[in-house]
């Protein structure tokens, strides 16, 4: 894994059960503010992590994944409308 990789595992990792954050915040918070397309790929091939808190910044869920997704996040909780997260 990259160094960007790793610090991008260490935030999903962080995330608690039950809340999201956005592509873009787990970026900054990894230290390359503006690489949220970088969090996505890091998210591709990281394995054992808690992918599904990761959302894009309007609260929509990942296209691919979206009914997985939605079903794990509403499992914690996490209100979910359609392919939106309610906040």
């Amino acid at each position: 894994m990259t160094e960007f990789e790793t610090k991008v595992a260490a935030v999903v990792k962080a995330v608690p059960r039950g809340q999201t954050f956005s592509y873009a915040r787990v970026a900054l918070f990894a230290g390359k503010p503006g690489a949220a397309r970088g969090v996505a790929r890091a998210l591709r091939v990281a394995k054992g992590l808690p992918w599904w808190r990761v959302i894009r910044s309007d609260g929509t869920l990942a296209r691919e994944v979206a009914s997985e997704q939605a079903r794990r996040l509403k499992k914690e909780g996490v209100e979910v409308k359609g392919r939106r997260v309610a906040r």
